[in-house]
């Protein structure tokens, strides 16, 4: 598949590793410019783009940016995909530690609708939890023991199947987190967060979460 990446840092870095090695055609854009990707590029395979160009023609696009910076974003900036390819963002509310105060989350909009809205398109919450060099390393045939799972908050359509397939492709056991309304039940300080749980423990994890922010989560 064509796969466009927005945001090349630990998540989106380690995507466009793993993708490419894969061997999908991966654009891959930062905040900067694409001859700063160059190194990326070299060791990867991937092509450098401009953010405005990262989606053109793409079955799926990835965003993976701090918080803060996704209103920065062009509009219309993922609307050049192929009709009907997933959007799946990665993103993450740090108010203390990185974004600062967004009012619409402390108010108890789940993260990625809020970026959905911003983005103008509906998206699908993946790989916001899991820790980029496991992301990297931690992948396992399907069937294996102990093998990761990893929630998908979303719509239940084509996009969802993509994606799945996706995750299964990357090495982890895709598990359905509900509509994107509920994509709090995944989001920083909640029980699956952070964690390597199987298929039945994120599960139990999801059901187990909280809506309410944690203080950790929230801005002072």
């Amino acid at each position: 598949m064509r796969i466009g990446i927005i945001g090349a840092g630990m998540i989106g870095g380690t995507l466009t590793r793993r993708l490419s090695a894969l061997g999908h055609e991966v654009r891959v854009a930062n905040s900067r410019g694409p001859e700063t990707l160059a190194e990326l590029a070299a060791e990867t395979g991937a092509t450098p783009v401009w953010a405005r160009e990262a989606a053109a023609d793409a079955d799926v696009v990835i965003v993976s940016i701090p918080q803060k910076n996704t209103p920065d974003l062009e509009p219309g900036i993922v609307a050049s995909a192929k009709p009907g390819a997933p959007v799946i963002e990665t993103n993450n509310y740090y108010p203390q530690q990185r974004d600062g105060q967004i009012d619409a989350l402390e108010d108890g909009t789940p993260e990625s609708v809020w970026v959905s809205e911003l983005l103008g398109t509906p998206v699908y919450k993946i790989f916001n939890g899991i820790w980029w060099k496991h992301l990297l390393e931690s992948g396992k045939p399907q069937g294996t023991e102990g093998r990761i799972a990893l929630p998908i908050a979303g719509a239940d359509d084509a996009g969802r199947a993509i994606v799945s397939a996706l995750v299964d492709e990357l090495g982890f056991d895709p598990v359905d987190a509900g509509p994107l309304e509920e994509s709090w039940r995944q989001q920083p300080g909640t029980p699956v967060y952070g964690m390597d749980y199987d298929v039945e423990r994120t599960r139990k994890a999801l059901a187990e979460a909280d809506p309410e922010r944690p203080a950790q989560f929230r801005a002072a």
